[in-house]
């Protein structure tokens, strides 16, 4: 959640960190801070936005060639320059920035108190370079030495970067649980806990594991294991670059990934559809493509918005697959004791691969002997690395927080794989390629409907004032009003209310009067005679409804207050074109009350900690 950046090499240092943060901004932070060995160890931390940070350091020549920095999303103390990173030790020799959580920090910081450490904050963070300080007593320890020795005796999560002044040359960096990514360059080496952050620099980069750790100089790194046993770690090139990054001419990240859903669609199926033979090629299973013809119960994985494109794959996959589907919050898996047996996989859903509670999830079940499978966008990611097998999104860098593309992506690729496993049993030619066939049409609809946002923020204008909002829909479009919920909660920050349509009679729908509007999902599907009813009985309450459905359905207009209409197709893809609308009016009533939907409040873009 947190974000961290360094850089040794022969350039200056400064720069390079200042322009890691602003990249790493989209992941949600409340402070920020930088260090830079030159001579003397200069740190200077500020609250708030990078903008903050640029502001105290204005008055300031800091030069030097060897750095890092870190944006601190707070858990352990309150937003404060004393609680931001990096932290230093009692003599401000050793500077330190960490992602994570320490579990046994009161313990330990206890302990070094008496020895006579003195802290300056209420953070976890604190604890591992004081802990680190005293380890660096002992004669003959360098710093490599201090940090794998503290990092054994702690408990928790951690991505770590430090240095210290006596070892000018060298950055120090460890990592369980908290991503950490290296960047090789010509000279110079990068680290950071986001690509992102270092992409401008170089694509030649290096994913430690956990357990891991390296050190990193101007001439290249050594990766080692906590015991001190050297790691084979060859670079591998990112696939994207810089400018996919940027917002090219677009108000906010967020609008220009929606924009690029009808391509990201087009890449998440590129040469993976098999119309001819209804099928779908999916060369990151073909080496458990005879364990997947096997399964015979299905447990996916997911949180947030990874949760519900997963609903929606459960109604893909046992409508048409014939597989006996569970959805879990990746969250409370590993908690319960899931009965898993050869013959059952889990698969994860993960936008970044690094989400702490759907990574602790598929180890749990790589223990209990699942079969692992990973839906992931993030290439070389910790979740890509540790399942069986799996299927990449191909959706490019998603910048806003609140998830759009990758969503969009997340449901298509659940169609290739409903096509996948269902061919694999009982799904006729005929069938598949029927699905094939409109799959590889819905990235046009999905440009049509994007091109009609302003009829889109016309509704969101009309509807300004609410400060409660339902969203509703059956079957497919169940997991849309979840989702369409969570958009409008996360950039707008309205309370939004998602629910199966017949769940709304059991409780719901005594909050309805004339001041609660309704999203309806009621497309011309299978339910859609009882989804009608519904908005009959939101109406008979004076509830005002907005309704999307299909085109040329004109009954609707009888009984609905707004009607936004989306194309024709499938019912099992209809989620990937219900949910253009749905996002777009998010958008809207987020720019309309004056907010930012790159980064709404609170929120960080990859949950990397518990």
């Amino acid at each position: 959640m947190c974000g961290i950046v360094g850089y040794i090499g022969k350039r200056e240092a400064l720069p390079i960190l200042m322009d890691g943060l602003r990249r790493l901004e989209y992941r949600g932070y409340d402070s920020a801070g930088v260090a830079v060995l030159n001579g003397d160890l200069h740190v200077v931390k500020a609250v708030g936005k990078i903008a903050s940070l640029d502001q105290a350091l204005s008055d300031l020549t800091i030069p030097g060639t060897n750095g890092i920095a870190h944006t601190r999303w707070a858990t352990h103390g309150v937003p404060s320059e004393e609680n931001a990173h990096p932290h230093i030790d009692c003599h401000g020799k050793i500077a330190l920035v960490h992602n994570g959580i320490i579990e046994n920090y009161s313990e330990l910081r206890e302990s070094l108190k008496v020895a006579g450490h003195i802290f300056r904050s209420e953070t976890d963070t604190e604890v591992l370079v004081h802990l680190v300080e005293h380890l660096l007593n002992f004669p003959g320890t360098t710093l490599a030495d201090a940090v794998r020795s503290a990092v054994r005796r702690i408990r928790g999560t951690y991505g770590i970067a430090a240095f210290r002044l006596l070892e000018p040359e060298q950055i120090v960096v460890a990592r369980l649980g908290s991503p950490i990514v290296l960047g090789v360059g010509d000279g110079e080496m990068l680290v950071a806990s986001d690509a992102n952050a270092i992409i401008g620099h170089t694509r030649q980069v290096v994913f430690l594991d956990d357990g891991e750790m390296a050190v990193l100089t101007a001439d290249g790194y050594r990766v080692s294991s906590l015991d001190n046993l050297p790691v084979k770690k060859s670079p591998e090139q990112i696939d994207w670059n810089v400018e996919d990054a940027q917002k090219n001419g677009y108000a906010h990240f967020m609008l220009k990934e929606m924009h690029e859903q009808p391509e990201v669609m087009r890449n998440s199926t590129r040469g993976r559809l098999d119309v001819t033979n209804g099928n779908a090629i999916l060369g990151g299973l073909r080496d458990v493509a005879d364990r997947t013809r096997e399964i015979d119960r299905l447990i996916i994985v997911g949180c947030g918005s990874a949760y519900f494109a997963a609903q929606v794959g459960e109604y893909m996959l046992e409508e048409y697959a014939g597989i006996p589907v569970e959805v879990e919050l990746a969250s409370e898996f590993r908690y319960r004791k899931p009965i898993i047996t050869a013959r059952t996989a889990v698969l994860a859903v993960s936008q970044s691969g690094e989400t702490a509670d759907t990574l602790a999830a598929i180890r749990e079940a790589k223990m209990k002997g699942a079969l692992t499978l990973g839906i992931v966008n993030a290439v070389g990611s910790t979740i890509a690395r540790e399942t069986d097998a799996g299927v990449y999104n191909h959706a490019g860098p998603e910048m806003g927080v609140a998830s759009t593309k990758a969503f969009l992506s997340q449901a298509t690729v659940f169609a290739l794989l409903t096509l996948f496993l269902g061919r694999q049993r009982q799904m006729s030619v005929t069938t598949g390629t029927r699905i094939a066939e409109e799959l590889a049409r819905i990235p046009d609809l999905v440009a049509g409907l994007l091109a009609r946002q302003d009829e889109y923020r016309t509704v969101a204008e009309k509807y300004s004032w609410a400060k409660d909002f339902f969203y509703l829909g059956r079957k497919y479009c169940a997991p849309l009003a979840f989702e369409g919920a969570l958009k409008l909660k996360e950039v707008s920050y309205i309370h939004a209310e998602g629910y199966g349509a017949g769940e709304m009679k059991h409780g719901p729908i005594a909050l309805i009067d004339e001041t609660f509007p309704s999203i309806v999902l009621c497309p011309e599907d299978s339910v859609y005679e009882k989804t009608k009813s519904c908005i009959e009985e939101l109406r008979a309450r004076r509830g005002k409804v907005i309704a999307i459905t299909t085109e040329g359905n004109q009954e609707i207009r009888q009984i609905a207050d707004d009607v936004i209409f989306i194309p024709k197709t499938l019912e099992m893809l209809t989620p990937l074109l219900a949910i253009i609308p749905l996002q777009l009016f998010a958008y809207h009533m987020s720019v309309l009350r004056g907010f930012d939907p790159d980064r709404p409040r609170n929120l960080a873009k990859s949950v990397t900690v518990e």
